[in-house]
């Protein structure tokens, strides 16, 4: 049975009731077997003990407000891309998940000709299969001898399940901005902002004024639902809920925009995986608190 790639109605996940994955002409549109990644390394890498926490989603599927589910996770290039330059560079990986449960991939987007997505996914498969609980660590996480450098938290649609609402995620972001530490997302990754507002009276969002980029919000309620990459809308907007917070988004489209404001790395779709991978890489070497 062969698929046919101007079929524009999401296609059906049966593992779950009234699901849904992108049609067959969006991931024509939205997916390659290949990245733009540029054949970047970096051969002095961080010799330091300070690694990542990425923060991944342990969820597959959003409700829309049709009641249709769409069947989503983390996007494996926003992911893996990044986690490449940065482990490249010389800092390392914990995974971790809200419930410890394993991280969910749009396993459809993944760039199946691209060698290093391909590698890094095989090195970290482990922890993203057995991912550590993201309260089991917290502590240690916050502590005055942390051993983390940042926390990264990649995109897919999946990242709008409970990690906004997070009061874990807060306090991580909340120790991050108040310690020098990096904040690195992406596409719909910025979603876990918000959940630094939690419980927080919005004057004193701790991004407020901040510029970032992030997915445009035109394209999840035009295009996306359009062309059959989403089977409904969303029950709400990234953009529209952090700039009532005070953010300032700087990109209208994704065109691979990255943006560093004081230590939030930020961009603005999967085409900006490459270019976040190689900025995150490249600031954080740079850090003379590093060295």
């Amino acid at each position: 049975m062969t698929t046919n790639p101007d079929d524009r109605n999401p296609s059906p996940d049966h593992a779950e009731d009234n699901a849904f994955f992108p049609s067959p002409y969006s991931l024509s549109q939205y997916t390659s077997a290949k990245t733009d990644y540029d054949g970047t390394t970096y051969p002095n890498p961080y010799q330091g003990d300070k690694r990542i926490l990425m923060i991944a989603t342990d969820e597959r599927y959003i409700l829309m407000q049709n009641e249709k589910f769409f069947s989503t996770g983390n996007h494996p290039v926003e992911m893996l891309l990044p986690m490449f330059h940065l482990d490249n560079a010389g800092f390392a990986f914990d995974v971790a998940t809200l419930s410890g449960n394993p991280v969910k991939l749009e396993m459809w987007a993944m760039p199946n000709e691209e060698q290093v997505v391909l590698d890094t996914y095989k090195k970290y498969e482990k922890q993203l299969k057995a991912p550590l609980k993201l309260a089991d660590i917290l502590e240690q996480a916050l502590s005055a001898d942390s051993p983390y450098a940042g926390i990264f938290i990649p995109g897919g649609h999946g990242v709008l399940a409970k990690i906004p609402e997070s009061k874990e995620v807060k306090q991580l972001l909340k120790w991050a901005i108040k310690n020098d530490k990096y904040v690195i997302t992406l596409c719909h990754g910025p979603a876990s902002l918000l959940a630094a507002a939690v419980d927080e009276d919005p004057q004193d969002y701790i991004f407020k004024d901040y510029q970032i980029c992030v997915f445009p919000d035109s394209l999840d309620k035009g295009a996306n639902i359009d062309i059959g990459y989403m089977p409904g809308q969303l029950p709400w907007l990234v953009g529209e809920n952090l700039e009532k917070l005070g953010v300032e988004i700087l990109n209208k489209g994704i065109t691979g925009q990255v943006y560093q404001d004081r230590k939030l790395l930020t961009g603005d779709s999967p085409l900006a995986s490459n270019n976040l991978g190689k900025l995150a890489a490249t600031t954080l070497l740079a850090d003379p608190n590093l060295q």
